[in-house]
């Protein structure tokens, strides 16, 4: 079965994290969300939501994927984070899947992960990821990273980690159960 590891800060956007764990666990992947402190998570428009686990009791190294949801200020949380850059950069030299949506590819790119690679994130945050030029598609695969532009393509992009695991025939099944109607995203 397919461990998936979202991580949640404060200031998250809420319905890319909802829409991540819902999705991958719609594959029946074994998804845990995990947070920095005890209790929840304040997202980016005041929605409180409580993780699974707290970082500090999960062991990232055994997960397949990480999974990063997008709000400016989870996401900067997120990169200030030395354990979260680390397991990052641990899941990129063993070829692990690494997404991202939304702010959440400056994460990546903190890490240092995102060398020659073909990336998309919100326009907002353009700026912020150079050098790394930004690919105008909702959803870009290349190689070990999928990343995504925000919210509103966020079904898209975790039906693409499905895909990207199990298949288009699973990921289309399961969108086609929550009437997504699949757009085709740049790979390589």
């Amino acid at each position: 079965m397919t461990r998936v590891l979202v991580p949640m800060a404060d200031g998250v956007e809420e319905m890319e994290a909802v829409i991540i764990i819902d999705t991958l666990r719609r594959a029946e992947w074994d998804v845990t969300s995990a947070g920095f402190k005890k209790g929840v998570v304040t997202a980016s428009r005041g929605v409180k939501i409580e993780p699974d686990a707290l970082w500090e009791d999960v062991d990232a190294g055994s997960f397949d994927v990480i999974a990063i949801p997008g709000g400016k200020g989870g996401a900067d949380n997120l990169r200030a984070n030395q354990d979260v850059l680390n397991a990052v950069r641990e899941f990129h030299s063993r070829g692990k899947l690494l997404a991202s949506v939304c702010a959440g590819p400056l994460v990546l790119k903190e890490a240092g992960v995102l060398d020659g690679k073909r990336v998309t994130c919100h326009p907002s945050v353009t700026e912020e990821i150079r050098p790394v030029e930004r690919v105008d598609e909702p959803v870009v695969v290349d190689g070990n990273i999928i990343t995504s532009q925000g919210a509103g393509t966020c079904f898209e992009f975790a039906l693409a980690i499905i895909e990207s695991i199990d298949g288009r025939s699973k990921a289309d099944k399961i969108g086609n159960a929550m009437v997504v109607h699949r757009i085709r995203s740049g790979q390589s």
